[in-house]
């Protein structure tokens, strides 16, 4: 299936948490001088106009990135961060703009590393290239990341970041993703992998996270950050599964985690954060 479209729902709650892990753990592998290597599974087409037609249908940024915009107060360090980010992709005072993943790895990785993005559908692979072919430190391919992105593992310079972020169009693509991230991690066993999940159904989160344990992978922390119920319909929390994440990861959302479950739940919302398997 090839329907989603990830500019219905970009800037939402679940963005804020996928891109701030995401720029914590860039931050920290940037910060080591040898090269690395950044490959987005799921990449999307970059970046999102917030006030056309996608965005303005459904207005999810509004629970995200539009309610952090407007907070005066100090933030955490991570948030702070992250919103940084942001408003480089918005030169203008206005929240006009939200980046994708592969914009946060262009803006944060240096010129010595290299990026890999991968994307199927037609139109967001069109965008995408458009947006990143001129970096010569980015290769964009059509193709299913989940598959495809074996061929690039283990990377030549021996440190990298693989972010999976899928639409879960379909229900096996929880399978899959964990399938997927225990075979690249028998190629590549030191790199850091991130996986978001949306929590529609929690059976099925839970099974993720057995099968992770179940696999013998050690080193694995889950972030989760909710703005309501599960019991309540739709999505209304989302996480991150780690593996080998940076050690300043843990800490740095545990005090970020916090801040972002009371401004972004309006008092509904909660957070986990945890060592799933130990080192």
């Amino acid at each position: 299936m090839l329907s989603y479209l990830h500019g219905f729902h970009a800037g939402n709650f679940a963005d804020v948490l996928k891109h701030l892990v995401s720029v914590q753990i860039l931050n920290y592998l940037t910060d080591k001088p040898k090269p690395l290597f950044y490959l987005d599974t799921h990449a999307g087409s970059g970046g999102f106009a917030l006030l056309k037609a996608q965005a303005q249908k459904t207005q999810e940024y509004q629970n995200g990135i539009g309610k952090l915009w407007e907070i005066s107060e100090p933030l955490p360090a991570a948030v702070a961060d992250y919103l940084e980010q942001v408003r480089q992709f918005n030169p203008q005072p206005e929240l006009k703009r939200y980046p994708g993943s592969p914009w946060f790895a262009q803006s944060l990785l240096r010129d010595e590393d290299r990026a890999s993005l991968f994307e199927l559908h037609p139109k967001e692979f069109a965008d995408c290239h458009k947006k990143f072919s001129k970096d010569r430190r980015f290769r964009i391919y059509q193709e299913d990341g989940f598959h495809a992105c074996m061929a690039q593992l283990p990377p030549r310079e021996k440190r990298g970041y693989v972010l999976m972020d899928p639409p879960y169009e379909v229900k096996q693509d929880y399978r899959t993703a964990v399938d997927t991230l225990i075979q690249a991690h028998k190629k590549f066993a030191t790199g850091t992998y991130a996986l978001w999940y949306p929590v529609v159904e929690r059976s099925r989160i839970i099974q993720m996270e057995k099968r992770f344990i179940a696999s013998g992978i050690r080193n694995i922390q889950r972030f989760e950050l909710g703005i309501a119920s599960d019991i309540l319909p739709g999505m209304n929390a989302s996480g991150m599964i780690v593996i080998n994440p940076p050690w300043t990861l843990k800490s740095a959302m545990d005090d970020c985690l916090p801040f972002l479950a009371n401004a972004l739940g309006d008092r509904q919302g909660f957070y986990r954060s945890e060592q799933l398997v130990p080192e």
